[in-house]
């Protein structure tokens, strides 16, 4: 099963939590795991804690880690830092599912990390 949902960013690096339209790619009686994974080079998911702060913070580490400008292929279409970033982040990752539910811990969350944005991305959301 493969299942796909789009989500609008708004800024050009942001972190949304988009744990609910993961739980509702799911198939209702499914038990397994799931993989979540954007078809995109610059953004990412994760799992982490979706508190508004945290969201800020995970933007602010990733700005300061990455500067915005200084790389080569920024000659080429100038966001070598968004690519960067988003390797940072992965573009992928696995989720245990209990009877079509998300099983995760009480303060986790899937995070989308836009780094490219505003832009509208795709994520896809699998299960063998």
């Amino acid at each position: 099963m493969r299942r796909t949902f789009d989500v609008q960013t708004d800024r050009r690096l942001q972190a949304l939590d988009v744990t609910d339209k993961v739980a509702d790619a799911l198939p209702s009686d499914y038990d397994g795991v799931c993989t979540v994974f954007s078809q995109h080079t610059t953004a990412g998911v994760c799992v982490n804690e979706a508190e508004s702060r945290l969201l800020g913070d995970i933007e602010s580490m990733l700005a300061g880690t990455v500067p915005d400008e200084g790389w080569d292929h920024d000659k080429l279409d100038g966001n070598a830092d968004s690519h960067l970033r988003a390797l940072l982040v992965g573009n992928g990752i696995s989720i245990p599912v209990a009877d079509g539910t998300l099983d995760l811990g009480r303060w986790q969350s899937v995070l989308l990390v836009e780094c490219d944005g505003p832009r509208t991305r795709t994520v896809t959301v699998a299960t063998p």
